[in-house]
């Protein structure tokens, strides 16, 4: 009498090690992290693993995790790296966009941080070429208030062009700045969008003229664009900034006039913007005052 077994329980018992191969998933001692900050138009994205303390040193000459003088990958597990959607410049240092390896040599007067073209070395720290550096440059590391137990990687010190990486361990903080190329990319944008245009949008007209004034840029034009975005959609914001922008110019008289059809845009408004309102009544009175 022959014997066999179902074809599915066959099936069932040749799959049965392939299952057991497969791994299980634990949580990692350095969880991957990733930070994305905008620095001007410019997105920047650091990718890392955060190694903690447990009772260990990060920095020194016992054992640390970090030992001073020695290259580190800035970090735990997989390379820690950076991307930048665009070029920027790192501690004056003019880098291409891309993504770079982030490796570091902690010292205890100065941190040697490096930007190379390596993102699969890991632990291997010393096996990357200096010739695929992208930058090299040094920082001067800082004592920080509160014990750090989990190493962080943060961005600090947001202007509308620069940021600040920040990396924090233990007692220890290290920094360096990225500077982001802000003024090509918006004035070929107002090139874009108004000089070659010959309808240009009140909103576009609004925004170039708020930059203008804010990185101190011909001022006259910045009114005319403000002057005619308002002549077509008077938006209260935009008034007011134009009578800022014309106090500015020493036109105490035009300054007072878009206050007051600020102020009246303001009320107007549903529900009424009472902030405006006495933003406004300040200008007023700078204004009276400047004339007399």
């Amino acid at each position: 009498m022959k014997s066999f077994f179902p074809i599915a329980a066959v099936t069932m018992l040749l799959a049965a090690p392939l299952a057991t191969l497969a791994q299980i998933a634990t949580p990692q001692a350095s969880p991957k992290s990733t930070v994305t900050q905008r620095v001007g138009l410019t997105d920047v994205t650091i990718t890392y693993s955060r190694p903690s303390l447990k009772g260990r040193a990060a920095f020194g000459e016992k054992t640390p995790l970090a030992p001073l003088g020695e290259r580190w990958r800035t970090g735990a597990n997989a390379t820690t790296s950076i991307k930048f959607a665009d070029d920027v410049t790192v501690e004056g240092k003019k880098v291409p966009a891309g993504e770079y390896g982030i490796y570091t040599i902690p010292g205890k007067a100065e941190w040697t941080v490096v930007l190379n073209k390596s993102l699969k070395q890991g632990a291997d720290v010393a096996g990357f070429k200096d010739t695929d550096d992208v930058a090299r440059f040094t920082v001067k590391p800082y004592a920080v208030g509160d014990k750090v137990e989990t190493f962080s990687i943060n961005f600090a010190d947001l202007t509308p062009a620069t940021a600040n990486v920040v990396m924090l361990w233990q007692s220890t903080g290290a920094k360096f700045k990225i500077t982001a190329d802000v003024d090509s990319k918006v004035l070929a944008q107002i090139d874009e969008k108004i000089t070659k245009n010959a309808s240009p949008a009140p909103g576009d007209l609004a925004a170039a003229a708020v930059y203008y004034t804010d990185n101190g840029k011909d001022m006259k034009q910045a009114v005319a664009w403000m002057e005619k975005a308002n002549a077509t959609d008077p938006k209260f914001w935009n008034l007011h900034s134009e009578a800022k922008l014309r106090l500015q110019m020493k036109d105490y008289a035009g300054a007072a006039k878009a206050a007051e059809a600020s102020k009246k845009a303001a009320l107007a408004a549903t529900p009424p913007n009472m902030d405006y309102v006495k933003m406004n009544d300040e200008l007023l009175a700078s204004a009276k005052k400047a004339g007399k």
